[in-house]
């Protein structure tokens, strides 16, 4: 509790959004030391006044946040902070990931995560394909976000159930505040199966103005995002943006062009979003990042890994830097002169194409099979 009180405290700090966190942690690389600093580095960081650094100096976390912490830790929560190796590092690559993360289940850092959204008033056909799709997904070990409202995004969680896989869902609301309130079962069903995860605190409701930060969680944490029904003034359409800018693919699953529920999937198929007609064209966009190639010879793959994969130069420059002994990411970090928030980042992508590999205690190393 000790060490996730001054997380809370400083995300409740009145005027500190989650860009100026991020830009605080980032600066003095901890909630404590931030509350430590003097008036005067807390005024020289961009976005904080005189009248804000005044407010950090002073605050005191009232007693509500101590019994929020108490109450997770009560129904067997967890409370994850951006510092915490279990927080998705593709997460961390948004401009303004959540501070901290309230998970009921198991949140696999490392999973790779394709969103699947759509209306909510959804078409039989809409239903039928998103269950179909959803389980296609996870048969190739690809874990299925969403929001777990009515709809496409219930659907999208029960076809990763019914493929027996993992799944992840995103509330606008509490984990005290299940909504909407007939998807209790399908929560539990979630958290036994992957994570039901929130940024609010426990007991906050599904207001309207949570949906649309909501959705940056949903896109942020996935490699893709699949719009299944959308009509063009669609909350998944927001979701769908979100993803393009934060540098994610958008794919769209055509309907009917009768359907007025499918413009808004016809409108980002027509602006360049992947047209979706089975799981196949899903992996075959995101090839480079799910799969590596196994039968070339080992000699040859190694010049493929730095040749032919599409590594960009931060990539590039982050796998020479590793070798078969694994270093600490403090020590990568200090080599390649990066921030760790983008480097876990990258790192994770090289993992996903095999190309890295990871020890307990944030430990990384080039795949010696690759590369001798």
């Amino acid at each position: 509790m000790d060490n996730i009180l001054p997380w809370i405290s400083l995300k409740n700090v009145p005027g500190i959004g989650n860009h100026l966190f991020k830009k605080l942690i980032k600066h003095f690389k901890s909630p404590e030391a931030v509350f430590q600093a003097s008036y005067e580095d807390l005024s020289s960081i961009d976005g904080i006044s005189d009248r804000l650094a005044g407010v950090i100096k002073k605050y005191k976390a009232p007693d509500n946040l101590k019994n929020e912490i108490d109450e997770a830790i009560k129904k067997g929560y967890k409370i994850l902070t951006m510092s915490d190796r279990q927080y998705p590092p593709l997460l961390l690559e948004i401009p303004d990931p959540p501070p901290i993360l309230y998970v009921s289940g198991n949140l696999d850092s490392f999973s790779k995560n394709i969103a699947v959204v759509g209306s909510r008033n959804a078409t039989d056909y809409g239903i039928s394909i998103t269950k179909r799709l959803c389980s296609d997904l996870v048969s190739h070990n690809l874990t299925v976000v969403s929001g777990m409202a009515r709809g496409i995004d219930t659907a999208a969680h029960e076809g990763a159930l019914i493929g027996k896989g993992k799944t992840i869902a995103v509330l606008g609301s509490g984990l005290n505040r299940i909504y909407p309130a007939q998807n209790i079962k399908l929560f539990q069903k979630i958290s036994e199966n992957g994570a039901v995860i929130s940024e609010l605190p426990l007991s906050a409701e599904p207001d309207a103005f949570n949906f649309p930060a909501r959705n940056r969680i949903i896109s942020g944490i996935s490699l893709g995002t699949v719009v299944v029904e959308a009509t063009k003034r669609s909350g998944s359409l927001i979701t769908a943006k979100l993803a393009a800018e934060q540098n994610r693919e958008v794919f769209a699953v055509p309907g009917s062009i009768e359907s007025f529920k499918s413009t808004g999937t016809h409108t980002l198929i027509k602006q360049g979003a992947k047209l979706v007609e089975n799981v196949k064209d899903i992996l075959d966009e995101l090839s480079n990042i799910l799969a590596y190639p196994n039968n070339t010879p080992i000699q040859e793959e190694k010049e493929i890994a730095y040749n032919n994969i599409c590594l960009n130069p931060d990539e590039l420059r982050i796998l020479k830097a590793l070798e078969p002994y694994p270093a600490h990411i403090d020590e990568l970090a200090r080599k390649v002169k990066m921030e760790s928030g983008k480097l876990l980042g990258i790192l994770l992508k090289l993992e996903l194409r095999d190309l890295i590999q990871q020890a307990p205690g944030k430990l990384f190393s080039v795949r010696t099979e690759r590369i001798e």
